[in-house]
């Protein structure tokens, strides 16, 4: 993480209602540069909502959205989706492009020369293991689902953008390789020094990727902190229970280790 004070992103009592529902009521994070800071709850707590606040998919009812200290009201959205990585579940690969065209969609809008454009698909298909001798010329369907996520991930960072914002990105993935593309995730946010919003409702992933986890609750911050103060001082009894989960999973491993250990 870099100095405090470098704020990347800051939700200044950000809100969205429909009618009478209040999906995000007055939530207010800052986020340093180089921070993957992840919102945890369940569904209809305002996550992706939130999320989606940010780079103006949906508008905000209220409060502000500021991009490296600029309202980002007074960003075109186009221009601001450009300098915001965005990264989803279900991927949303054109499937009547192939996988370097895919790739190359943003920094062709950004208007950068074809050569540029060749090089930086190369290089970002290399960084997510995707080497572009065997990957470039394949179709969408042609690839797993971890492929067309890997896929998806470098499209979100081709045109250069410091900021990433993933929405459940490994949720629909087998557990082997949604471990291997958090570790993946991990290895590439810190060679790019990248500031993350990452949404999840899965307690174990918040606690193994996130600097900072933001526990929503309809739409509320319930506690922000880091994964050992959520653990170890949870706020209330709904974070408590959040956290229960990845502690007996943990207990229930290392009481089968014991046994077989004992066993043998």
């Amino acid at each position: 993480m870099s100095a405090a004070g470098e704020t990347a992103i800051e939700l200044v009592e950000l809100s969205k209602r429909y009618g009478e529902l209040s999906a995000v009521d007055r939530l207010s994070l800052r986020i340093p540069r180089g921070e993957c800071l992840v919102l945890l709850g369940g569904s209809g707590s305002g996550k992706t909502t939130t999320l989606k606040m940010v780079n103006r998919l949906i508008e905000p009812s209220g409060g502000r959205v500021l991009i490296e200290g600029e309202d980002h009201r007074a960003i075109p959205p186009a221009l601001l989706r450009r300098r915001i990585g965005y990264a989803f579940q279900q991927v949303g690969l054109f499937p009547h492009l192939t996988v370097a065209e895919n790739v190359a969609v943003t920094p062709e809008l950004l208007g950068w020369e074809a050569a540029r454009v060749r090089r930086r698909v190369g290089e970002l298909l290399e960084l997510v293991e995707l080497p572009p001798a065997g990957f470039a010329a394949r179709w969408p369907h042609e690839l797993s689902g971890g492929q067309q996520q890997r896929v998806g991930l470098a499209r979100a960072l081709a045109g250069g953008a410091g900021l990433l914002l993933l929405d459940e990105p490994f949720g629909a993935l087998d557990p082997v390789t949604r471990d291997r593309l958090q570790q993946s995730f991990q290895r590439i946010r810190g060679e790019l020094a990248l500031t993350v919003v990452f949404v999840t409702h899965d307690m174990t992933e918040a606690l193994l990727l996130g600097d900072r986890i933001a526990v929503l609750r309809a739409g509320r911050l319930v506690q922000l902190g880091a994964p050992a103060e959520l653990l170890l001082r949870p706020a209330d009894a709904g974070v408590a229970e959040l956290m229960a989960t990845p502690r007996r999973q943990t207990e229930a491993v290392e009481a089968l280790l014991r046994s077989a250990g004992s066993a043998s």
